[in-house]
């Protein structure tokens, strides 16, 4: 049995840009029942040398609808990188899920081979779609999701394994 383009990369993307969703509300409970401002918890990074949770948020929707345009030949959505509330960060979670929802399988399948040249570091580099998904997008998806969850569990929302993966389509 082959899985497609389509099935590999558009749920995926919904599965966990849903769990940023509401691990975020968790985060604003947690602010809330603590008396910290949100502000600051938007701006909390693991490491100083690190983005904070709001860039983590912005890099991984950024992945998520640069892949899902790329892979389907059509223009990527410029989003202003401006959230700095709980809000504005769930705001453009819903409008990245709502543009990746808006695109269809059949644009997206059949794009292991179309070619794909990101500039990175300055350079130009030239994928093919099933390696620009599995290899690049994947990677800084998950890194970024991952780095998002690691910060709030580090500033104490109670959250686990079960919020970052959330719902299993079946």
């Amino acid at each position: 049995m082959t899985i497609s383009m389509y099935q590999a990369s558009v749920p995926v993307f919904l599965q966990i840009l849903e769990s940023l969703s509401a691990i975020l509300d968790k985060a604003e409970a947690h602010c809330a029942a603590k008396k910290i401002a949100p502000e600051v918890m938007t701006q909390t990074r693991l490491i100083p040398d690190m983005f904070p949770l709001a860039r983590q948020i912005q890099i991984a929707t950024d992945q998520a609808k640069g892949c899902t345009a790329r892979l389907a030949g059509i223009d990527v959505p410029s989003y202003a990188d401006t959230e700095v509330s709980f809000a504005d960060l769930k705001a453009r979670l819903a409008k990245t899920m709502d543009f990746i929802k808006s695109v269809s399988a059949d644009k997206i399948d059949g794009s292991e081979g179309r070619e794909i040249t990101l500039k990175l570091g300055g350079q130009e580099t030239t994928f093919k779609g099933q390696t620009y998904l599995l290899h690049f997008v994947f990677p800084n998806f998950f890194f970024h999701a991952t780095t998002t969850y690691n910060i709030l569990r580090e500033a104490g929302v109670e959250i686990g394994k079960r919020d970052f993966v959330g719902a299993v389509p079946s």
